[in-house]
């Protein structure tokens, strides 16, 4: 029993890179889920909200500071400029606010409405305040909240004098009128807690939110309200990139088998080139990924009622641009390996990085700036925004030209580095 421990040890040893890779491995993984989990209390993630004012009041414009004094929100009021010396786009409306919820440019809008600013808050259950229209995105559960609970603190934080000129209406109509005495004296209070507000229009405001709805918001959710189990088709571009990377890296390393049996060096010897060869091993990778995707994508279908059939066109052309950057990965990952071990050790430990960094793991939008903007330097996350654009967002086809091409060029790219790797085999 030692003597077969200690033989297989010895074997480990022999093979260094795996030895140290299966050490790595969870040293690697725990620190990705460290940086994205553990500074959560430190770097919330900032939601972008598209926010438009109808009214342009001074309880409104008011409001608009205050939001955009928020250190979680990343209000915007207009459109950004297509380049540095572009001009600035008019700001957004109702209707171009809720196209951009709809095209997935933002997960929530806020339209302030004509006549706000005459009935901003309210206090009670008979309140007549004037409610803001919140339209959201139904796939991001976080962000409506988020933004309901900064809403209601800049009100208490931006709007003193309103809130307290309100009150006073209230307590009048519950209490009977002031003398002219007590109205003065309000005045007074209210003139004052107004140059306060004005001395801090240029600070951050600071402190926690509060939960007393105030300002009354109707939600209304623009995406994904009339769509029945649509996440399912997130979950199944989530998983499924994440185990395609596992399935081209394994069928790949049949270049391993075959150079340690000496089959590859009788086919380098007819002839067949090295680039045909793995050309070939290309094409059946690809193929073999893009069925996978089909059956998971049908078993969705069958069994949990995914709308797959009418979005067939966009999940064709996405499929095979997925499957074919992920059968490229996988060639280079067994190119670059010189053993089986080697090739299992690395496989897992890029793959569940780019899984967990990618968003196959945990949506990208509940992770910090910095962690989002490094997913864009995998395959899963720009798979997952093609997939979600066709199931969720239902936009034209050409608007997949984005996702479509990173993965195309990356396959390309990634298949002439294995070729480069790959000479090796030729030379021995």
């Amino acid at each position: 029993m030692f003597s077969v421990a200690r033989t297989s040890l010895l074997a480990l040893r022999r093979d260094r890179a795996a030895f140290v890779l299966s050490f790595i491995l969870p040293l690697a993984f725990f620190s990705i889920f460290a940086v994205i989990f553990g500074g959560q209390h430190d770097s919330t993630p900032r939601v972008k909200l598209i926010l438009v004012d109808e009214d342009k009041s001074e309880a409104s414009r008011d409001l608009v500071r205050g939001l955009s004094r928020e250190s979680s929100l990343n209000v915007f009021t207009h459109p950004e400029p297509s380049g540095k010396n572009a001009p600035v786009p008019p700001d957004y409306t109702a209707a171009t606010a809720e196209a951009a919820v709809k095209g997935g440019e933002a997960p929530v809008a806020l339209v302030i409405p004509s006549g706000f600013g005459q009935h901003p808050v309210g206090f009670g259950p008979d309140s007549k305040a004037t409610p803001i229209q919140l339209l959201n995105d139904s796939s991001d559960m976080i962000a409506p909240q988020v933004v309901i609970g900064m809403l209601q603190k800049a009100a208490f934080t931006s709007m003193p004098a309103i809130m307290a000129q309100q009150g006073m209406q209230y307590s009048e109509r519950y209490l009977g009128a002031y003398t002219p005495a007590q109205r003065a004296q309000m005045q007074s209070a209210l003139d004052g807690l107004r140059k306060i507000q004005s001395n801090m229009e240029n600070s951050s405001s600071s402190g926690s939110g509060f939960s007393a709805s105030i300002i009354a918001v109707n939600t209304r959710s623009i995406v994904g309200d009339n769509k029945h189990n649509s996440m399912i088709s997130f979950y199944a571009a989530a998983i499924g990139v994440m185990f395609l990377l596992f399935t081209a890296s394994g069928s790949a390393g049949a270049l391993l088998d075959e150079a340690e049996s000496g089959a590859l060096d009788r086919v380098l010897s007819s002839r067949i080139t090295m680039t045909r060869l793995l050309a070939g091993k290309l094409l059946f990778s690809t193929l073999l990924a893009f069925m996978q995707l089909v059956a998971m994508f049908l078993f969705g279908w069958a069994f949990f009622k995914l709308d797959f059939f009418p979005h067939l066109a966009g999940f064709t052309i996405m499929g095979i641009a997925t499957a074919f950057a992920v059968a490229a990965f996988g060639l280079l990952l067994a190119s670059a390996c010189h053993t089986r071990a080697q090739l299992g050790a690395l496989s897992t430990l890029l793959i569940l990085i780019m899984s967990s960094v990618g968003g196959s793991m945990f949506p990208r939008y509940l992770m910090p700036e910095n962690i989002q903007k490094a997913g864009l330097f995998t395959l899963n996350a720009w798979a997952i925004d093609g997939f979600t654009k066709v199931f969720w967002y239902q936009q034209p086809l050409l608007d997949l030209w984005p996702q479509v091409g990173v993965l195309l060029g990356a396959g390309i790219v990634l298949f002439l580095v294995a070729r480069r790797v790959a000479r090796r085999w030729e030379y021995a």
